[in-house]
């Protein structure tokens, strides 16, 4: 009986562990080549107004920032709406990318995915840059 015990909490222990290195582990934003970008789809959650960017050195610029930006998860986003930018990257083939897209931008260290909002651990988003970009 108390060999399952051991066992049992021996289990939980590595769970908790497991999980909590999981949620603090810094996380690459991205890795996309800028040149498989036809167009990156941003929807300006303040004005309602969508901007399609297709310039590629508009992508470029915006690829390469988000391909250094590492994060980490701050917190569950449950419950939480309104947003600055929403992000929809399409790639040469016409299909949306992979992994992070869909996202939302909400400074130049706060991004959304849900089910969590993620801190900028490693560089900063140039918000300022697609914010000049969308108005």
């Amino acid at each position: 009986m108390k060999k399952k015990i051991a066992i049992l909490l021996s289990v939980i222990v590595v769970l908790i562990v497991g999980i909590a290195v999981w949620y603090n582990a810094p996380i690459d934003l991205m890795n996309l080549d800028p040149n498989e970008v036809k167009e990156i789809v941003i929807f300006n959650g303040n004005s309602g107004n969508s901007t399609h960017i297709q310039d590629k050195e508009q992508i470029q610029h915006i690829i390469d920032n988000l391909n250094d930006v590492e994060v980490k998860r701050s917190k569950l986003s449950a419950g939480y709406s309104g947003y600055s930018f929403k992000v929809t990257i399409y790639l040469s083939d016409g299909n949306e990318s992979d992994g992070w897209n869909n996202f939302i931008i909400n400074s130049d260290d706060t991004i959304r995915k849900d089910p969590f909002f993620y801190s900028a651990a490693k560089e900063k988003i140039d918000y300022d840059y697609i914010t000049n970009i969308v108005e």
